[in-house]
């Protein structure tokens, strides 16, 4: 009798029972599986069960809306964006909401975005332009749009992003909703999903850790950034803060600084924006190396009084910046060592592990993915993603894992933020000399 390999496959994982799977895969069973998989769906049926109860009081907050009828202020600071901006304006004036301004702040730009900002000015289409003729950042861009900003909620959008027609209502509407919330984070997917490998991994990633991951540390308290891509705030909730420090990760610092304030931060699904993403690997590790370093350079440097025993403490905002930091960082540094210890006790049968690693992870992304769809009103053009859920694995496990942990190490033992290019020079001195 000829045995094929999986014949053997079979044999090896029958004859050694469950017991050998849990022990060589434990680290997805007790880690991965009961936050990213187990935790999800438990927490996003009783989100949408309770978003069904609640219909009411959502249309009633609609109503009191169009009712007051506030100015929102949406800002859009930029470098470089001329590409990007006549799209970003189009949108914004197809929104059913429409009593807004619309302010762009060119941040030293050497493309021709100064000449069609000023068009689109003269056109009525956009409400302020205002441009450094020196670079000085895009947190000092956004404070230069803010200080001139009127409404009683700000939108903060990056320039390459569009959105559906009824995004800046919905994204206002948790504002009326409660009282407290300081902030509200948009449901941001990838428009360019279509153009590479690259931008349709990310497409995925997007919908696993934004449109669901959101929705669940919303819900549970933990909500932790407000995406700079599409993000709205309360004017007084700003002003108490003074507005976007300088660094890396500034969409994440502001979003703890007004958790700190013991603002409510929300996360609304149905406010959807669409972005564009790196599209090829080369650029998007360069993006992600500069924003994990953040979590390193606010989360367990300048916010690390939220781990201190002291009068202003608060265990939500405790648990969230815990969360990040422990599968994050702590993970990482242990699926190293898990995976040496399974290679080197397991160097003979690695061709049975891999396949099974493999149908294992690429089970729970399919599993991931079709929730997914269920709760998505774009699960149409999304569909057709399910074809790169088998390479997830790889993306997320290995790719994705490496790239942030290069990213920590650069930043804990160089503070390599601070000579970011993304940042001048001389924001970033003066950053780092007041400790920001």
């Amino acid at each position: 009798m000829i045995y094929t390999f999986w014949d053997e496959f079979f044999w090896y994982w029958y004859s050694n029972g469950f017991e050998k799977v849990f022990y060589i895969f434990w680290y997805f069973f007790l880690l991965e599986a009961p936050r990213f998989l187990v935790m999800d769906m438990v927490v996003l049926f009783a989100f949408y069960r309770s978003r069904r109860k609640k219909a009411q009081i959502y249309e009633e907050a609609r109503q009191k809306l169009y009712f007051e009828n506030p100015l929102v202020s949406l800002l859009v600071p930029g470098k470089n964006e001329g590409a990007h901006i006549y799209k970003l304006v189009d949108s914004i004036n197809k929104q059913s909401y429409t009593n807004t301004e619309v302010i762009i702040v060119d941040d030293g730009s050497d493309d021709d975005t100064p000449i069609i900002c000023r068009s689109l000015l003269k056109n009525g289409l956009i409400d302020v332009f205002l441009r450094n003729d020196v670079r000085g950042g895009k947190a000092s861009a956004a404070n230069l749009a803010l200080r001139n900003a009127k409404g009683k909620y700000i939108v903060h959008l990056d320039a390459d992003t569009s959105f559906d027609n009824q995004a800046i209502e919905r994204i206002i509407i948790p504002f009326f909703v409660d009282k407290n919330v300081g902030a509200v984070g948009g449901n941001v997917k990838v428009r360019n999903q279509d153009e590479t490998i690259a931008t349709s991994l990310q497409a995925v990633e997007y919908l696993q850790t934004i449109s669901v991951g959101r929705v669940v540390t919303a819900y549970l308290g933990i909500y932790k950034i407000v995406s700079g891509a599409f993000g709205a705030f309360r004017m007084e909730a700003l002003q108490r803060i003074g507005g976007w420090d300088i660094g890396p990760g500034l969409d994440g610092d502001i979003t703890v600084k007004i958790r700190k304030l013991g603002y409510t931060v929300a996360f609304e699904p149905d406010a959807v924006g669409l972005t564009s993403v790196p599209p090829t690997f080369r650029r998007l590790s360069n993006q992600r190396l500069r924003w994990n370093k953040s979590l390193i350079r606010f989360r367990m440097r300048k916010h690390s009084d939220i781990f201190k025993a002291q009068a202003s403490f608060n265990f939500s905002n405790f648990f969230a910046i815990f969360e990040n930091i422990f599968f994050n960082v702590i993970l990482d540094i242990i699926w190293f060592f898990y995976m040496v210890t399974i290679i080197v006790n397991n160097i003979d049968h690695l061709g049975f592990i891999i396949p099974l690693k493999i149908m294992i992870y690429g089970t729970a992304s399919f599993i991931q993915f079709l929730i997914v769809l269920a709760l998505s009103n774009r699960w149409r053009t999304e569909i057709k993603l399910i074809l790169y859920i088998p390479l997830m694995m790889f993306y997320n496990g290995y790719y994705m894992r490496i790239v942030r942990t290069l990213a920590y190490a650069k930043e804990i033992f160089f503070y390599s933020s601070y000579n970011d290019p993304w940042n001048p020079a001389k924001s970033s001195d003066k950053a780092r000399e007041f400790g920001l």
